[in-house]
């Protein structure tokens, strides 16, 4: 028998039956697993984007979400042990990265992938 459990979270109706939104896995403590952070509207319309060509504000509402993600399992981004991130344009690097530091504050900088993709 594991000594750890874990659990499946979906918040936003667009998740549902696409993939988990967070995932914990319990034991004599708690990882959380955030999945597909991004700009979408998750009260809206599948597929709708906020904020359609502004990377800061786009990142600024991703951040709100996970910052409520994580609250939601007791944790802040000072928790954060690891980020990836996905742009479709470099250009955009200087907008995330001012946006990054304004989410996470003074909490410790997490492990960060930043990857460039074309589409």
């Amino acid at each position: 028998m594991s000594n750890f459990e874990k659990q499946n979270y979906n918040y936003s109706e667009w998740t549902k039956a696409r993939f988990s939104e967070v995932v914990t896995v319990s034991g004599p403590g708690t990882l959380i697993f955030l999945a597909g952070v991004g700009a979408e509207d998750e009260n809206g319309t599948i597929g709708t984007i906020l904020f359609p060509g502004d990377v800061f504000g786009q990142c600024r509402y991703a951040f709100d979400k996970i910052k409520r993600l994580l609250a939601r399992h007791r944790a802040t981004v000072a928790d954060i042990v690891k980020i990836v991130t996905y742009v479709t344009d470099i250009r955009s690097a200087g907008d995330y990265f001012k946006c990054l530091t304004e989410a996470l504050g003074d909490a410790p900088r997490p492990a960060h992938t930043f990857l460039n993709i074309n589409q």
